[in-house]
């Protein structure tokens, strides 16, 4: 299954996405967020393609609230989660930093990650228990766990509260920080062990079912702003603590837990 997903999002990258790559009109969905030809597109094939090796219903980010809402209560048996492009406003703009990310999902819990980034033709993935990799390779590739205070975070600090924004603007923790525009990215960098911590306010669940699996098959720890527990509490937008050393995810939650 793993291997047929792997290709799937390949060859929607490949027919749908890269052809359309700086040669696309853009709009804005209701939410201010950017949506394309090639957003629409790659979610079209997608459906078609996942039902053939999975069939469960489809969750996607181009679809209204309504139809993601009755899809995921149709999905008890199994469902997929797509980000047709994750990162449009880079795509749009010409910045080689997006990817198309799928995720299965069983009992509200990812069970396999696949995140492609098409531009450096890099492919994250993951089963349940199966460790994680790059192209091949077991994750992470890069194991050296630096202090806190020599750490790269990759923040995204609009979404994050006031206060702590704040707190984070002026007297950051970490060596250097990092926001790229793609979340499912963003989860597979900190598995990786390019980046060592991270930090999001709020994300949708397609940006979070597939990186989410990857960084925790790669060993990585996670929570919310507000839980221990990162699967509990609002499904469809959910603030994420990351990092992939178990002891430097401890030292950053706390850091940030008393900065709220």
């Amino acid at each position: 299954m793993l291997d047929s997903v792997i290709a799937a999002v390949r060859g929607v990258a490949r027919q749908e996405i890269i052809p359309r790559y700086l040669k696309v009109a853009h709009q804005r969905k209701s939410d201010g967020s950017l949506f394309t030809e090639a957003d629409i597109a790659a979610q079209e094939v997608l459906g078609k393609v996942l039902k053939t090796i999975h069939p469960g219903p489809l969750v996607g980010e181009e679809m209204s609230q309504d139809e993601q809402s009755t899809r995921w209560l149709e999905g008890a048996g199994g469902l997929w989660c797509v980000d047709p492009i994750d990162g449009t406003s880079n795509f749009v703009n010409g910045l080689p930093y997006f990817a198309v990310s799928v995720a299965l999902m069983r009992q509200g819990r990812p069970v396999l990650g696949v995140v492609y980034d098409p531009v450096a033709d890099e492919v994250f993935y993951a089963e349940q228990g199966k460790g994680a990799y790059l192209n091949g390779e077991k994750l992470p590739i890069k194991d050296q766990v630096p202090t806190l205070r020599a750490a790269m975070a990759s923040v995204d600090l609009k979404r994050l509260p006031a206060k702590l924004a704040l707190e984070l603007a002026a007297h950051p923790p970490y060596s250097s920080q990092r926001n790229f525009g793609a979340s499912t990215l963003e989860w597979c960098y900190t598995a990786a062990g390019r980046f060592d911590l991270y930090l999001h306010g709020g994300q949708k669940l397609w940006d979070y079912a597939a990186g989410a699996l990857i960084l925790a098959e790669a060993g990585g720890s996670m929570c919310s702003l507000e839980k221990d527990e990162f699967w509990s509490g609002n499904l469809w937008k959910r603030s994420v603590i990351a990092a992939l050393d178990p002891g430097l995810f401890q030292e950053w939650k706390t850091w940030i837990r008393e900065r709220q």
